[in-house]
Order: structure tokens, then C-alpha cells, then sequence
């Protein structure tokens, strides 16, 4: 899938990755070098004109974690965005700041849970 994004979001997706959350880090610890299932996740990735935390393109997959910014004020933003992700084809699943701080056993559980149901629907094929 090609992904289109507003190059004028490279700085700003820059800048994201060297002041990332604490949650953030801890997931992509968890992400990185392909330790998901082999699946290569990207951080802060530009996509249209919003960022997402991590995306994986094989899996058309965004990982989203909520934490402060994600007040009930930006509500209305995260549901336009997230539908505009879903318009694409992309997939959503979002967790909570603090879940992936302290249960972050089954936040990896639930991803993996995810990968597993939407592989042969993607007719992505594995061997492990």
C-alpha cells in the first residue's frame, strides 16, 4: 500500500521521535527490529496529514497510545482522524498511556491477538 503523507509533517514526526512519552518508548522497545510476529512497525509515521505512533504497512496497522494529549476536548479530532485512517484501509488499536505502563503483557497479547485474526485476511502467510 502506498502511503501518501504531507512532507511538511517530516520535522514535526522527527521531533516527535526524539521526545517521545515514556509509554511510547516502552512500547517500541517491544516493536522495533521486527520482534512482533517479524513484522517491521515504523515510529511517529507521517500518514495523509496526521501522524501515528507506530505503523506497520505490511499489516496496515496503526498503534495508538492515548495518554494526555488525548483529553476529552481532542475527542472530536481523534474520531476524525481515526475515521480517516479507517477510510484508507488502515486499521486502528489504541491503548490506554497507563495500560501499556503497568499491564503491558496484554497490551502485546492484545497486538498479537490482532496480528493473528487479520493475517489470512490480508493473505499475509508466515512461517514460524
Amino acid at each position: 500500500m502506498k502511503i501518501h503523507y504531507n512532507p511538511k509533517l517530516k520535522q514535526r514526526a522527527r521531533d516527535l521521535r526524539k521526545n517521545s512519552t515514556l509509554s511510547e518508548v516502552l512500547l517500541w522497545e517491544e516493536l522495533k527490529n521486527r520482534k512482533m510476529l517479524g513484522y517491521k512497525f515504523l515510529r511517529q509515521k507521517p500518514i495523509g496529514n496526521y501522524i501515528a505512533d507506530f505503523f506497520c504497512n505490511k499489516l496496515t496497522l496503526i498503534i495508538e497510545i492515548d495518554g494526555d494529549s488525548h483529553t476529552a476536548e481532542n475527542f472530536a479530532y481523534d474520531v476524525e482522524r481515526q475515521s480517516w485512517f479507517e477510510s484508507k484501509g488502515i486499521n486502528v488499536l489504541r491503548f490506554d498511556d497507563i495500560e501499556v505502563k503497568k499491564d503491558m503483557d496484554n497490551v502485546l497479547m492484545a497486538i498479537e491477538g490482532w496480528i493473528r485474526t487479520n493475517e489470512e485476511s490480508k493473505g499475509i502467510v508466515r512461517n514460524d
